[in-house]
């Protein structure tokens, strides 16, 4: 198994649309990525808003070569403009290993 751990570090000004993202942003990712070998998403939200980050999620996926044909699949285009609807954070991205 491999995984994409993408964190949404809080900043002055940051917004988060935590419903958009569990309701909508997550259901897209699946839809595209899901046929390629992705396998889950744990979506973690913070306990209070002392946390460094808005959000996290760990993207679960077969192995690496999953999250390689997911990274160029046609649907990868709409998952990342759609990030633009519930965040004003740039995302960061941690890859593990199979």
């Amino acid at each position: 198994m491999a995984n994409i751990v993408v964190s949404y570090p809080t900043h002055a000004g940051a917004q988060f649309d935590a419903a958009y993202y569990t309701a909508s942003h997550i259901p897209l990712v699946e839809r595209h990525w899901g046929p390629l070998g992705m396998t889950g998403a744990d979506v973690m939200l913070p306990a209070d808003g002392n946390q460094p980050f808005a959000a996290m999620v760990v993207l679960k996926f077969r192995d690496s070569a999953s999250i390689d044909a997911a990274m160029v699949c046609a649907g990868t285009p709409d998952v990342m403009a759609d990030v633009a609807k519930f965040t004003n954070i740039v995302p960061q991205l941690y890859r593990t290993a199979d």
